[in-house]
């Protein structure tokens, strides 16, 4: 007698397994988060590669000119202009330096040989009961004034004598004579001597001699 044994049950079979429709919108917001990040960041390489071949096409411009102003300064043609200039410059400045110094010699534009001779002059004419506080001298010596003190007026006309006799005066004379007593000290007045100025123009206020 025989028995068959049906060893077959169902739930042994492999189940099929289904996305759920949350499962698959979040997988399609993953994916497209990850092509909005993908754009974005392609899109930046390219603006940063755009602003890098700018900037080099800048530079290259540049050098360009750079180069082609360096050809040109240093071509024969602009070389020769820029010693033609520098030799016209140094004439110039030649021709001006004879001029000024010939003028200087010339004695147009007043005394070239500086004020110690009258310095000079002043130490070695020295009078006694006469001295001098201060002195002015423009130019050529042509216009003078001395300002000193005397004890006794009378040695006014013997010093003056006595300048004119040096060389660093001759041509030169004192036009006008100007005399006044000192200022009173400590509210006493000054007695022994005057005060006097010299001037080779007349001026308001002089006398002359």
């Amino acid at each position: 007698m025989s028995q068959q044994i049906n060893l077959f049950n169902p739930i042994f079979l492999k189940q099929k397994k289904y996305f759920s429709v949350v499962t698959m919108l979040q997988a399609l917001l993953l994916i497209m988060l990850g092509s909005v990040l993908f754009y974005g960041y392609a899109w930046y390489q390219v603006r940063e590669l755009a602003m890098q071949t700018q900037e080099m096409t800048k530079r290259y411009e540049a050098e360009q000119k750079r180069l082609v102003n360096y050809a040109n300064d240093f071509s024969p043609q602009r070389a020769k202009q820029v010693l033609d200039d520098e030799m016209k410059a140094l004439d110039a400045q030649a021709n001006m330096q004879d001029t000024l110094l010939n003028t200087l010699k010339s004695g147009a534009i007043g005394n070239t040989q500086g004020y110690s001779e009258y310095l000079r002059a002043f130490a070695r004419q020295s009078v006694r009961g006469l001295w001098l506080t201060g002195f002015s001298i423009n130019g050529d010596g042509a216009q003078m004034s001395l300002q000193g003190a005397v004890t006794n007026p009378q040695l006014l006309p013997a010093y003056i004598q006595r300048m004119n006799r040096e060389p660093v005066m001759r041509g030169k004379s004192f036009a006008a004579l100007q005399m006044k007593q000192p200022a009173p000290v400590n509210n006493q007045p000054a007695t022994g001597y005057v005060e006097f100025i010299l001037q080779s123009v007349v001026v308001d206020g002089a006398t002359k001699r």
